[in-house]
């Protein structure tokens, strides 16, 4: 008997490492994982777009396992307060960071005492979405082109969840190809940013639908563009900067997990498939169309690591054009 099992564990070895694109099944770890909480440790300030996805992700853990999972939030430092909690958390499975694409920013500005490729296992796309150029429902212009128009007069401040991060970025990019005269003004996320701009503090704001899309309804903040190569569906009329004269200008953020380095590969796998099962639900998708929210082409650890490591080279190019620096 005990020959046998050692023998079922020597070829559960060995397939791992024949088959190391294997998607396990979140019911192979049943036994053994989960056993306690899981914590999810979002860099941002509750009710941005990662934070409202990152709960989303979590739920869906806690119905396929029946076991609790907490969202931590803990804004500051441009999310490398977050960041280094997790990149120091150990490799069990029980620590995951949501980051959105700022991550690869935070290693290409050398941001943190480490290489955030070393540092941590891709584990799943959750979604991904074009920002909307928002602005304030005051500001006196109707088009992009009006909007650099009036920069010329009056620098227009805009606002991002921090310096370095996909959006901040994105929109010293948009000054740079239009020659717009924009003041960036940085929070500490989503949600502080929105508040920002309803407060009069900002002019404008590069943004997701999921959480302005209320706002825009009540016409407490007006959107003149998507940011994204294609249109919503869910605002077909809205033009994409793209098409209105920089072609191939975009500005895209992913809500992603990660998770330590060191984490063993059938519980990447696990939480992999449940969180990419749980957004492809078709009811589950449509909502978030509905919301401006893609469920991204999916994509299993390997494939994400790569996707990330491919991304991590066009962000460092970004920054070094752009002259991106801490302030």
């Amino acid at each position: 008997m005990e020959s046998d099992l050692n023998m079922f564990r020597f070829l559960i070895c060995i397939s791992i490492f024949l088959f190391p694109h294997f998607s396990f099944s979140a019911n192979d770890l049943a036994a053994t994982y989960p056993k306690r909480p899981i914590r999810i440790i979002v860099p941002v300030a509750p009710g941005g777009g990662l934070d409202m996805i990152s709960r989303s992700a979590g739920q869906m853990m806690s119905d396929r396992w029946g076991q609790s999972v907490v969202v931590d939030n803990r804004s500051g430092g441009g999310t490398v307060v977050a960041t280094e909690i997790v990149a120091r958390a150990v490799p069990d499975g029980y620590t995951l960071l949501a980051a959105t694409d700022t991550l690869n920013i935070l290693g290409a500005m050398k941001r943190v005492p480490f290489d955030v490729r070393k540092a941590f296992a891709p584990v799943v796309v959750m979604t991904m979405q074009p920002y909307l150029l928002l602005i304030s429902a005051g500001l006196p212009v109707n088009s992009v082109k009006e909007l650099i128009a009036y920069s010329m007069t009056q620098a227009i401040r805009f606002g991002s969840s921090g310096v370095g991060t996909t959006g901040h970025i994105g929109m010293e990019n948009l000054a740079s190809l239009t020659g717009a005269k924009f003041v960036h003004v940085p929070y500490k996320g989503g949600a502080p940013s929105l508040a920002g701009i309803l407060g009069g503090e900002i002019h404008m704001l590069p943004g997701v639908m999921l959480s302005a899309a209320p706002l825009i309804k009540s016409g407490k903040l007006r959107a003149l563009a998507t940011m994204g190569l294609k249109r919503i569906p869910a605002m077909s009329d809205l033009p994409t900067v793209s098409e209105l004269g920089w072609p191939g200008f975009k500005i895209v953020n992913s809500y992603n997990l990660f998770a330590p380095a060191g984490v063993s590969k059938p519980i990447l796998f696990a939480i992999n498939s449940v969180v990419s099962d749980g957004m492809n639900l078709p009811k589950m998708a449509q909502r978030l169309a509905a919301e401006g929210i893609q469920v991204d082409e999916r994509m299993n650890p390997d494939e994400f690591k790569a996707y990330i490591l491919k991304e991590y080279v066009d962000v460092e190019r970004q920054v070094k054009n752009l002259d991106i620096k801490l302030y």
